[in-house]
């Protein structure tokens, strides 16, 4: 019954994840349409710049929120209320912590705003712009934490739905702003009012489901847990570094030694890629309280058994977009930004790589985080931090905007690709590794091939940038995805989770 009950929490989060995602990237993208047809270039750079500035400062959080997700695993599995209220009430004065340090360093950037951006864009108020993301920042750490315990007794879909929702009621908000007054002053107002809104909404359907949240009477946590808690805390700040150096500080180097309008263009290119990457990580976020109570209650066989099969799911669908993301990003882009925003060939294959190559590691971090292993590879997250830097510096100088990129997969080849999936097979999974990798290369190089397969066939196709889009669309869809199921319809994994799919929708049907 455990395992069903896992199953069925997984499928519903996922389910409820992916079309509220994609419901909230389709507002988006109409959003970022206007944004780019009504104000200039600048302001879509400075947009992403401060995003990934502000992103920088949230390593103040120090990855707290994974630490604490794994500490109530335990708790919620054997019913300790008591447990779980002096976790939350620690957790709660921590972010509080968190708000006014982002907010006192956020403010310390502003000196150094020349720095950050070469040749100052034509901007009017951009402090104030940039104070305004910076209240956003500060303001998503208040009440919010509460989201955590909701997503730890597997019901990551609740707030799921609610942010959808208020980010779909943001969109038409600010969709009409720019088209009515072209104001970006009063497009942020709407941002920061929404992010309110989600934050307290979530909050109080927390309480509701836990009354206990509000309890004065709260135990504090005994000193040997709490030292857990706080090495894991540790160990997350590592990674924080590097995940923070390696994925958001792209606009930073192209602001400061290519230019903003660079930023602008790959602004546009990550929100399509982020887009895609939202889709399919929800897949993964849907199962990571599962993942976790799965940890704390069967053996590393049936682990290895799940992971093996995540893997398997998880290089199918990201080798896939992949494959979709280079053949259809340009005409993309052109059709609804303009051409003067497209990337060269080579830039845009570079992107579609490190986007494969980060959605191979997905079922590795879900497995690390949900069982707590962020210990064991502490180290790997500082020195690919600094790989990323000096590479993509010493890349973008002599190759622009693409050394930037190349930074990127050089950091994450090296460091992450093996580090992690060995932390996992020999602390949790207890095997030889060396199956994995195995895995790995095949699976790499079934995709090129079925990848330099469907691209030859996308460059006989010729016409306007639409036609092209559409019948390329056709071509990325249909022609890997066969390709895929001739070659893998017969491995046990696939078997296995089609297995799953049959199980879950009989049930459903049976109205059990």
């Amino acid at each position: 019954m455990a395992e069903k009950s896992r199953t069925e929490y997984s499928a519903r989060n996922t389910t409820v994840a992916v079309v509220s995602r994609m419901a909230a990237i389709l507002m988006g993208f109409i959003t970022r349409v206007v944004f780019t047809r009504t104000l200039s270039e600048s302001y879509v750079g400075v947009n992403g710049l401060f995003t990934d500035i502000l992103n920088v400062l949230a390593l103040s959080e120090l990855g707290v929120g994974t630490a604490i997700t794994y500490a109530l695993y335990g708790p919620i599995a054997e019913g300790n209320i008591e447990k779980q209220k002096s976790i939350m009430r620690m957790y709660c004065w921590f972010y509080r912590i968190v708000a006014a340090f982002v907010l006192c360093a956020g403010l310390l950037v502003i000196p150094f705003m020349n720095v950050l951006i070469k040749n100052q864009p034509d901007v009017e108020h951009i402090i104030i712009i940039y104070l305004m993301y910076l209240t956003n920042s500060v303001l998503s750490y208040l009440l919010i934490y509460k989201r955590t315990l909701v997503d730890a007794h597997q019901l990551i879909y609740i707030g799921t739905l609610y942010q959808t929702i208020f980010l779909i009621v943001q969109d038409i908000l600010q969709i009409i702003i720019l088209l009515v007054t072209g104001n970006f002053i009063l497009f942020l107002c709407i941002y920061l009012l929404c992010t309110v809104a989600t934050n307290i909404s979530i909050s109080k359907k927390a309480d509701s489901l836990y009354p206990f949240l509000k309890d004065k009477n709260v135990e504090r946590i005994d000193k040997k847990e709490r030292q857990q808690i706080f090495k894991n805390i540790k160990a997350m700040l590592m990674h924080k570094i590097g995940g923070v150096a390696v994925n958001n500080t792209d606009n930073l180097l192209l602001s400061s030694i290519v230019g903003i309008v660079s930023v602008g263009k790959y602004s546009n290119y990550y929100l399509l890629i982020g887009s895609i990457r939202q889709i399919l990580d929800q897949i993964f976020q849907g199962i990571t309280a599962s993942v976790g109570n799965l940890g704390v209650t069967e053996d590393s066989g049936r682990v290895k058994k799940i992971f093996e099969a995540s893997f398997f799911i998880g290089q199918w669908l990201y080798g896939f977009a992949a494959i979709c993301l280079y053949e259809l990003l340009s005409e993309f882009v052109a059709i609804s930004f303009g051409e003067n925003y497209i990337f060269s060939r080579p830039i845009v294959l570079v992107l579609c790589i490190n986007f494969y190559v980060t959605g191979m590691r997905k079922a590795s971090l879900v497995f690390r985080d949900s069982l707590g292993l962020f210990w064991y590879d502490r180290y790997k997250s500082v020195i690919e931090a600094l790989i990323n830097l000096v590479v993509s510096v010493a890349l973008a100088i002599r190759w622009g905007a693409v050394g930037v990129f190349l930074g990127t997969l050089v950091s994450t080849v090296t460091t992450s690709l093996w580090v992690e999936p060995f932390v996992l097979y020999k602390y949790r999974l207890k095997s030889s590794v060396w199956k994995y990798f195995l895995m790995y290369a095949v699976y790499a190089c079934v995709l090129a091939v079925i990848w330099f397969f469907t691209d030859r066939l996308c460059m006989n196709v010729s016409g306007g940038y639409l036609k092209v889009f559409i019948v390329k669309l056709i071509i990325s869809i249909i022609v890997p995805n066969l390709l895929m199921l001739a070659v893998y319809n017969q491995k046990s994994e696939f078997k296995f989770l089609l297995n799953k799919c049959i199980q879950l929708i009989r049930k459903r049907r049976g109205g059990v």
